[in-house]
Formats: structure tokens, sequence, C-alpha cells
């Protein structure tokens, strides 16, 4: 038997929420998770994505009704990582310098999502599961008869060119630009092409799953609504034909053809599961007084650490906002920070660099390192007439995380890498006077 089941792409709101799918009525047992006859004749099997006994508010578990148990499966063989690296980072020395790089080239023909990622740096130990590692990806052909999945980390996909349409075991997310996805350790997806090319950003967090942010004295509201956060619909595959699998493993790439597809969940229900939000919807909040607050209200999913209010990892979106700021520079101050911190372009501009950088590309500012405005925007910034200013032209991000974030070898010498970004500063002059 070989037929497709893939549904269209729909959704359940709520991040962390319980959630149920089925693509076939009937196919949830009820008021069980693990019957002697699962409805359909399917086989019941527990994902889990946190120990059995971590708290209930922290615990990540799903379990899922498929066509035949993961568990059936032959050896797995490694195979060459290509551009993909893994913690420990030793390619090359932490380095204290500003850094920018320009965005991937167009990549070699067949080059699907997996073969298409580039590793630029990361830290902390995957085996000890903590830190990050930041990839860039760039593709031109789907993966045809190949899924992946990731037993080092969650992923957080963020595209900046190009839809990618992810087929995983919970059914469909399809993200285009301005969207995120987020894949749970451990979930199979294949990642197919719609628009035939496609470009962008991943964040691998090996340490504590992203959660939302706690909202303090803001109160109940505001930042990423967990409603907006979506979860795919159950969809399944029910091929029996040869289908590589790729599992990331400790760092490296290991690979097994199975006999049919492992796409193959009919039902499912629980709260290990993927997401898809859009940026545009985060509810941004600022100052209505004076001052440009401090980054971290716009952090949008935080991976929590050991120590409390010092994230493993914060996602922070640059969306559309007003600046209303009365005797405030308003774009980004001048400022060195204990946190390192990686920044991608999504679409537009960013308001603190003139010119320099493109979507697609990023640029790294390690622990302690002194950033900001560059010269023209210092200087535009500090004439201008502060009447309200809708700040819309364009879509940044970041990752930012606690430890600093050591570069690949192909980040260091790859071609993309700007010389000179240090110049951006350059005529900053001395305007002391008494």
């Amino acid at each position: 038997m070989s037929s497709e089941h893939p549904g269209k792409p729909a959704y359940s709101p709520g991040f962390g929420n319980e959630h149920s799918s089925e693509a076939v009525p009937g196919a949830l047992p009820v008021g069980q998770n693990s019957p002697q006859r699962p409805p359909l004749a399917l086989y019941a099997e527990q994902v889990s994505g946190s120990a059995f006994t971590e708290p209930r508010a922290q615990n990540r578990r799903s379990w899922l009704y498929r066509i035949r148990p993961s568990a059936v499966h032959p050896p797995f063989a490694r195979i060459a990582n290509g551009g993909l690296r893994g913690a420990p980072f030793t390619e090359t020395e932490p380095d204290p310098n500003r850094l920018r790089w320009d965005p991937l080239p167009e990549p070699a023909p067949d080059t699907d999502f997996i073969t298409g990622l580039r590793t630029l740096g990361g830290n902390g130990d995957i085996r000890q599961r903590s830190g990050l590692a930041i990839h860039l990806y760039a593709a031109n052909t789907s993966m045809r008869d190949r899924v992946f999945s990731n037993s080092d980390g969650e992923l957080l996909i963020v595209p900046e060119h190009g839809t990618l349409q992810l087929h995983t075991e919970f059914g469909i997310i399809r993200a285009t630009p301005g969207d995120i996805a987020l894949i749970p350790r451990g979930v199979r997806f294949r990642a197919d092409l719609p628009d035939g090319t496609a470009r962008g950003y991943v964040c691998e967090n090996y340490g504590r799953p992203f959660v939302l942010p706690d909202l303090g004295p803001v109160g109940a509201n505001g930042l990423a609504n967990a409603r907006d956060f979506l979860a795919p619909s159950a969809a399944y595959e029910d091929i029996e034909r040869p289908v590589e699998v790729i599992n990331k493993f400790c760092g490296n790439l290991w690979a097994a053809t199975y006999g049919h597809s492992p796409l193959d969940v009919v039902a499912w229900h629980g709260t290990h599961v993927p997401y898809l939000y859009d940026l545009r919807r985060f509810n941004v909040l600022g100052s209505i007084s004076y001052d440009h607050p401090d980054p971290s209200i716009f952090t949008v999913l935080t991976s929590p650490s050991d120590t409390p209010g010092l994230a493993g990892i914060d996602f922070v979106v640059f969306a559309p906002r007003w600046l209303v700021g009365e005797d405030t520079f308003r774009p980004p101050y001048f400022h060195r920070n204990v946190m390192s911190e990686y920044m991608g372009l999504i679409s537009g501009s960013y308001d603190a660099k003139a010119e320099g950088f493109r979507p697609g590309g990023g640029s790294l500012h390690n622990m302690m390192s002194a950033h900001g405005p560059d010269r023209e925007t210092f200087d535009r910034a500090s004439a201008a007439d502060l009447v309200p200013q809708k700040t819309d032209d364009g879509l940044a991000f970041m990752f930012e995380t606690r430890w600093p974030v050591t570069l690949t070898e192909q980040a260091r010498s790859g071609g993309q890498l700007q010389h000179g970004y240090d110049q951006v500063w350059d005529g900053l002059a001395r305007n002391f006077s008494l």
C-alpha cells in the first residue's frame, strides 16, 4: 500500500497546551493512553521531551497513534555531516570582535534543507544538554523520501526567503518569511519547498525547551500571546517504499533506510508538539514617556537556565512598532552586554544600521563587545524631529545567549564574513566641550 493523507495545514492554538488531533475520526483512544487494542489497529507510542518526573508544568510528552511503531527500523550508520557542526565548538578561538556576514550564496543544484544547513557557531555541550548552535540554511529542492530528526535539541526555524512546508509526525506546518516554526527534540519531519527555493536561520537549542517568558510587572498580557502559537492538525503518510531517515545524535549525522515513511501518525495528543508563530502578531511594549527600553522587552521565547532571570537562550524580535519617546535617542543605545547577541534580518532594514546589514545576513556581538548605532544612524537620530514615528520597514530578530558564541571555521573563512565591519563606527568624533 502506498498513499498519502497529508491534509491541508490546519492548527489549534495555545503554546504549552495539551493538544489533540486525529486525521481519521475515532483514531484517538478515549479515557486512556495505551489500551490493549488501540482504535483502527494502530500502535500507541509515547515520545518524551522531558524526564518522566519533571514538574507537571514543565513536563513535555505526547502520545502518538501510528501505523507502525518507531521501533521498526534497521541499524543506523554514520554519514557525512556536511556543513553541520555541534558543541563543543573548538575549531576556532572565541573572538571578542564585532562580526557581520553577508547572506549565504545560492546553493548547488539539488540542495535540500538538510544538505543546505551551514553552522555558524555556538556554545555549550550537546552531551550535557546545554547551549546552542546557530545554523543558516539555503535550499533549492524538497526532501524527497528523506526525513530528519534531531536528538540533540529543539529547532527554532526562522525563514527569510521562501516557504518551508514541514511535514512533521504531528501534521503540516507551513512557515513563510515572518513566521517561526518550532520543532521539538526528536520529532521527525520533512521540509518541502513550494516556492522552489528557501533560505533562513535555525537556532538549535540543546538546553531546556523554549517557553514564553514571565511577564512580571507587565501583567497578564503583552509580548507573544500563547493563543497565537499554532499546533498542527494530524496528517499522516501510509507509504511503503524506501525512505532515508537521518538522525542527528551528539553532533553527528546517522542514517537508516526504512521500508516505509515514519510520518505515519494518524492521531496524537500531548504537550511535546511543533508550533507555528507569526512574528507580526507580537504585541510590542515600549516607552511612552522617555528612554529606549532594554531589548529584553522584545523577548518572544526563552530557554531558562539554572539561574533565575538568566536565559540559556532568548529569542527576540524587533517587530513593527511606534516610537514616541520624548527627548530620547530612539534607536538602540550604545551598550556592552554580558549576554552574547547574534542578530539576523528577515526583511527590510534595521533601524540601528544604515547599510551593510542585509536580509539573510547576520551579525555577532559576543559578550561585552561594544556596539550600537553606526555613525550615520547616530547623526540622523540625534537631529531628528521627535514626532511619533512608525517603524515598520523591517523585521529583525536576535538569538541572545548567556555564553560566548565560538565560530566554526566555515563561518570564519567561508567568504560571507564582512571585512572592515568596525568602520561603521568611524567618524563618531569627540563632541565633548565645557
